[in-house]
């Protein structure tokens, strides 16, 4: 508003009197925290990454024209397969490593960087040059580059200053190459005039194993057959080194699955993302039928899982865990593959031992059966976290997050590791566990049956998932969206203001069947007047914003009444 007005003439102002709309965050992106085939491109290990679709999670975790699910059978491949299956869109994926902890070190042909001739053969091999056990060698240079070999076009040497003025220069028949190793945008080493002839003449060129043996940061090894240098000769390009993977000891395996908050990695790490809204990490549960941890340890990181949930200070809590029963561990004579899974009374056990309750997790049983690529398609037992997960983030997209995640087919199962009835359940489902069940007879295929958190029994407020996820969603979305409230003058005005923005945004859940009543008047309530906002708090500087919702619950149990009748004759 202008201050004065000192000329005649129309003057024109801009006057924000109106309510600002508040936007619904999303309460669809997952994390995942696990085993990977490789870690690599803009993928760090123990970080978070996002990953947007299941081709970039390949072009980032698995290896070059690699299927991306492992050798040693690591779930957290096949969950983030199934969450995308399923109906998934943006996850963070965190990965701990690409061998289980303990396993021998891969030898240098296997985790080397192959380079292949015009003819697709294989030309030179590079690895990183590690420090020795005297600690001798130099250390890789610092920064967030990766150690890159660029092949170039060279030339044969220049004749020497003492040459003959009649003397011809070398002929270039092509076979002549550099090697450049670089870091990001910088150079580190480069070999010029190189060969393929492991006899050259010195004058001419170099043979390329002999000029890199004096490098800082690579080895290199010759993979040719016999043939001429020019045939041999690698294909000019730029590549990237790999490093052999990062293979812990087992008892620090616990540290590097827990990570650090500060430096973001681990599951702490995860926990870091702000827009992460689920989490889960199956191979928890690979680690345990490996020996690495056993069911005391796996209850410590679950418990930590569910702690940090429900610790989201100052900000409201908003994320769920997603948990996996444990099988059966495998012994001596039993299949890993296809491990035993545990009875429904031995997981009602478990979850007694277990003895957490939250309304900010969720578990399911059983483990499902799908494709296993790495062993011709047969099927292989795995968690169901992130199956489930994809459901609840393709609930949210057809429906609304009000819409229990549940009588929905899971994508891409091909079978149950158990095939719970329905007296199982009656033992399962009032302890919080949620049931995927096999509705052959009713030729309804599998569904998930079930739609509870975890939290107390008698907590009948919290009982569903999706009553505790709509809450959540509506307590961040007020809170992402008032944001502009914060310092402005705090009078009756502000007070209509932010009352008609957030009664605007309920009317519109009510409007779209999240909140129960026949009127708005009857779904939710927004007070802010001067019973709430005293003198003393005014100058305090608060403001105080009442909410009240009535969220819809889920039919969990229908009940038709039927009876025979007779009209009055």
């Amino acid at each position: 508003m202008a201050l004065d007005y000192f000329a005649p003439g129309v003057y024109v102002e801009e006057v924000d009197r109106g309510s600002r709309p508040i936007e619904g965050v999303s309460m669809s992106v997952a994390g995942f925290v696990g085993f990977t085939e490789d870690v690599r491109g803009d993928a760090e290990l123990f970080k978070p990454m996002m990953v947007t679709n299941w081709n970039q999670y390949l072009e980032l975790f698995g290896k070059p024209g690699s299927d991306g699910f492992t050798d040693f059978d690591a779930y957290l491949p096949f969950a983030v397969n199934g969450w995308f299956l399923n109906g998934g869109g943006r996850c963070w994926v965190t990965s701990i490593g690409t061998q289980l902890p303990g396993s021998e070190s891969p030898p240098p042909e296997e985790t080397g960087l192959k380079i292949f001739t015009s003819g697709n053969r294989p030309s030179l091999r590079f690895n990183l040059k590690l420090p020795e056990a005297e600690g001798e060698a130099p250390a890789l240079p610092s920064g967030d580059g990766r150690i890159q070999i660029v092949i170039l076009e060279s030339e044969p040497k220049p004749l020497p200053d003492d040459a003959p003025e009649d003397a011809e220069p070398p002929l270039n028949n092509g076979e002549y190459f550099s090697v450049a190793v670089t870091q990001g945008d910088r150079e580190l080493e480069r070999y010029d005039h190189l060969t393929m002839n492991p006899e050259p003449e010195t004058e001419v060129a170099d043979y390329v194993v002999t000029a890199l043996q004096e490098s800082e940061y690579v080895e290199i090894a010759d993979l040719s057959q016999a043939g001429q240098p020019l045939s041999r000769r690698p294909t000019n390009g730029l590549y990237e080194v790999v490093p052999p993977p990062y293979i812990a000891q087992p008892e620090r395996f616990p540290r590097d699955l827990q990570g650090q908050r500060d430096d973001r990695t681990g599951m702490q790490g995860i926990f870091e993302i702000d827009e992460v809204s689920t989490i889960a990490c199956p191979d928890l549960m690979r680690a345990y039928q490996a020996g690495l941890l056993d069911i005391d340890q796996i209850h410590g990181v679950m418990e930590m899982m569910v702690s940090m949930c429900e610790n989201a200070s100052p900000s409201p809590p908003y994320r769920m865990v997603v948990l996996d029963p444990p099988p059966v561990k495998p012994g001596k004579g039993m299949d890993p593959v296809l491990p035993e899974q545990q009875k429904p009374q031995d997981v009602a056990q478990w979850l007694s031992a277990f003895n957490r309750r939250s309304m900010f997790a969720a578990l399911y049983y059983p483990w499902i059966k799908v494709a296993n690529p790495r062993n011709a398609g047969r099927p292989i037992s795995v968690p169901p976290c992130g199956h489930m997960m994809g459901i609840w983030c393709r609930t949210d997209e057809s429906r609304g997050v009000f819409k229990a995640p549940a009588n929905e087919t899971p994508r891409g199962v091909i079978g149950l590791a158990y095939d719970t009835n329905m007296r199982e359940q009656e033992l399962l489902n009032p302890l919080g566990i949620n049931c995927i069940r096999n509705f052959a007879t009713y030729n309804r295929g599998y569904k998930v049956w079930g739609a509870r958190t975890l939290v107390e029994p008698d907590n009948i407020q919290w009982r569903y998932i999706s009553v505790r996820r709509l809450i959540s969603y509506i307590e961040r979305s007020i809170e992402m969206g008032t944001q502009w409230v914060v310092f402005e003058p705090n009078d009756m005005d502000l007070w209509e203001r932010v009352k008609r923005t957030v009664s605007n945004f309920l009317e519109g859940l009510w409007r779209a069947g999240a909140l129960f009543g026949g009127s708005p008047a009857e779904a939710f309530y927004v007070k802010c007047d001067a019973d709430l906002n005293t003198h003393e708090t005014m100058m305090k500087g608060r403001l105080y914003i009442e909410v009240g919702v009535c969220p819809v619950r889920p039919a969990e149990f229908v009940i038709f009444r039927v009876s025979q009748w007779a009209p009055n004759q």
